[in-house]
């Protein structure tokens, strides 16, 4: 599955049971208490689908919705607010938003939800590359200077998620719930072997693809990473 899912939310309660929801099915989550910060994020690095809270400081989530939808950004857009009349819920999806949904929800409701706006937006193909690199998300192949990677599912896993995070340290408990999905604790060692293995097949000594940032994770540090769809 693999698709990332941006949660901008300030109520924590309901952030947790997001997060821990959706990632319990196999998504790769990211959550923002203010809007602006996620409006950023989303320019740069835009997700498969983003969760709106309509409430949130500083930026409303409608106006938010109404920016990214001004700068051309398409990614499917679910508003999940505790404003349940009509007539915000009109204003909802004039914002640009392609669903809504009212709290108190159901999380099941919400799964299907979820699932529904990515089929709709199904990408066919994607391509990342950097300067030596080249991934196709739908076949899983890596390609290093014309030559293909044999790479195992996490090890290719670890890799993707890095690239797609490239612009931020990633946390070392963050990564291994997002590609092994259970508890952190006492299972580093999985995470040391895939990581070794991962590098020597990239003959990556630290410097040139994956930097260990000490006591706190890994970067992607490869220049001129590029998404193509």
């Amino acid at each position: 599955m693999n698709e990332r899912i941006y949660v901008i939310e300030d109520d924590e309660n309901i952030k947790e049971i997001l997060t821990i929801g959706l990632r319990s099915n196999g998504y790769q989550v990211t959550t923002f208490d203010h809007a602006k910060v996620a409006i950023e994020e989303i320019q740069k690095n835009p997700p498969d689908l983003a969760i709106f809270d309509i409430m949130l400081p500083e930026m409303d989530g409608l106006t938010a919705i109404k920016v990214i939808r001004d700068k051309d950004i398409t990614i499917p857009i679910l508003i999940l607010s505790a404003k349940d009349s009509e007539i915000d819920k009109v204003h909802g999806l004039d914002s640009g938003s392609d669903d809504y949904m009212t709290k108190p929800f159901s999380i099941l409701e919400l799964f299907a939800r979820v699932r529904s706006l990515l089929r709709r937006n199904s990408r066919k193909q994607v391509v990342i590359k950097t300067n030596t690199l080249e991934i196709n998300t739908e076949t899983r192949s890596v390609i290093k200077e014309n030559t293909v990677l044999d790479l195992t599912k996490k090890e290719y896993q670890i890799l993707v998620y890095l690239i797609r995070n490239h612009h931020r340290i990633v946390e070392r408990e963050e990564l291994f719930l997002e590609v092994w999905g259970y508890d952190f604790e006492g299972e580093s060692r999985a995470m040391d072997v895939a990581m070794r293995s991962l590098r020597n097949k990239l003959n990556d000594d630290g410097e040139t693809y994956i930097k260990t940032i000490r006591g706190v994770g890994y970067r992607f540090i490869e220049e001129c990473v590029m998404l193509y769809e």
